[in-house]
């Protein structure tokens, strides 16, 4: 066993008993008497596991703090609470900072050991976890041959050589992380670190100190998003959340380069590179005054936009030839078989843009059907709430029959050439016409032709 475990007590005897209880278990130890050995044993390298006792040297309360000072670097890092002056209002508390067990002194050394064991089982659980979806994640590629993403992929090339700041305009679930990933990948910070702060998920009080840290009264520090992405790229995502006042401090820092942590004295300079996404217009939102237009100039050096998928029928085969192998993979599945031409595919809304498409395929693969009517009978399933079917049906019932078959052929006509592009050739001989026949038909229908 690699754990190492961090015992903190100001009491010998029982900092020897601990550490006798975990070496025996085959985990290896370091230990700390007092708050400020506590602190500067975090601050030289995290635990796998803490236990800690609540009262030491300084105050009654020195546990708590030594947990949310853990919890600042690694929420991840499982703590244990020990007291001998326990209460439940004492328990409470270290719950509520994120303790994963509370235990009280005279405590059972089986049960505090059945803790231990299950604490370092979670903490690698969520490790890898972490390494799985960090690995599913940074291996997907930008999958389509549709103009949007052969253009989207030129300019990953040549963004990502630059040091240019860069905002990715898109629908939500359309892949904008993804391309964030991608640039950072290919650009020379890809060894250093790649940070997302969520505009959209963080507390409105919090966003100051998700962003720039804080300096608390006990000397420890909270790092924020802008120090932990030093020498790397911080992703602002769903930047038209983040408040009027924060985005006039980010536009200083854009403006300074360096900022102070909150109750902090004393400027931090960090070399960061920004990518910005949003899912909303950032030029209607400043015409409402809920973006600043000086901040969206400085984020808006080169700007990208990903269309819905819904406007990129053609690379929906791909996607679903592209997601079937690798679900497959993961779930180590023999290959999916589901047809790229479905009915119920091609022509749904998909809101959810790429990731609804991702989601399905993997619902597929959850269920394991047997046959691919099987598969195609899940599709149905899945989509027929928006399904193109059952709104044509529904429309087509109350129109005269000429007037329900136009409008057939048309959106029919229109889906087979957003598929294929735009090209005549190949969308004439996939719907069984001749091209003269289908030029015709096309501009009976009044379709416009693209290329």
């Amino acid at each position: 066993m690699n754990e190492e475990i961090l015992i903190v007590d100001d009491n010998a005897d029982i900092r020897n008993i601990i550490n006798e209880l975990i070496l025996d278990a085959g985990y290896k130890t370091r230990l700390a008497a007092n708050y400020n050995q506590a602190l500067g044993e975090i601050d030289k390298k995290l635990p796998d596991v803490a236990i800690l006792d609540v009262k030491l040297d300084k105050g009654d309360n020195d546990g708590i703090e030594l947990l949310s000072h853990i919890k600042s670097k690694n929420k991840d890092i499982p703590v244990i609470i020990i007291s001998g002056h326990a209460n439940i209002e004492m328990a409470v508390k270290s719950l509520q900072h994120g303790a994963f067990e509370f235990i009280e002194k005279p405590f059972d050394q089986e049960r505090l050991l059945n803790f231990i064991k299950r604490a370092v089982e979670n903490f690698n659980l969520k490790i890898q976890n972490k390494e799985y979806e960090s690995k599913l994640f940074s291996s997907y590629e930008l999958i389509g041959n549709s103009k949007n993403i052969i253009n989207i992929n030129e300019q990953i090339k040549k963004i990502s050589i630059t040091e240019s700041r860069v905002l990715i305009r898109g629908p939500s679930g359309s892949g904008k992380e993804l391309i964030a990933r991608k640039i950072h990948k290919a650009s020379s910070r890809n060894k250093n670190p790649f940070v997302i702060l969520n505009g959209a998920l963080l507390d409105f009080n919090k966003y100051e100190l998700e962003l720039f840290g804080e300096e608390k009264e006990n000397g420890t520090i909270s790092y924020g998003a802008l120090e932990k992405a030093n020498k790397g790229t911080l992703l602002i995502d769903q930047v038209s959340e983040i408040p009027l006042d924060i985005q006039s401090k980010i536009l200083r820092v854009l403006t300074d380069q360096k900022f102070k942590r909150v109750n902090g004295n004393n400027d931090v300079t960090v070399d960061v590179r920004l990518i910005c996404s949003s899912s909303k217009d950032l030029k209607k939102e400043i015409e409402i005054g809920n973006f600043r237009e000086d901040l969206f100039h400085r984020i808006n050096v080169f700007e990208i936009n990903i269309e819905p998928l819904s406007q990129r029928i053609a690379d929906i085969p791909l996607l679903i030839k592209y997601f079937s192998k690798k679900i497959s993979e993961n779930y180590k599945i023999k290959k999916l078989e589901i047809d790229e031409n479905n009915t119920y595919i091609l022509n749904h809304n998909w809101h959810g843009n790429v990731r609804e498409l991702r989601n399905l395929i993997e619902r597929i693969a959850i269920l394991q059907p047997e046959s691919k009517d099987k598969v195609s009978s899940i599709i149905k399933e899945s989509l027929k709430n928006t399904s193109y079917d059952d709104q044509m049906t529904e429309k087509s019932l109350s129109i005269p029959l000429k007037e329900a078959r136009e409008k057939f052929e048309k959106e029919y006509l229109t889906v087979q050439l957003k598929k294929f592009n735009g090209n005549i050739s190949k969308t004439a001989n996939f719907v069984g016409m001749e091209r003269s026949a289908l030029h015709r038909k096309l501009k009976g229908l009044g379709i416009k032709e693209f290329n």
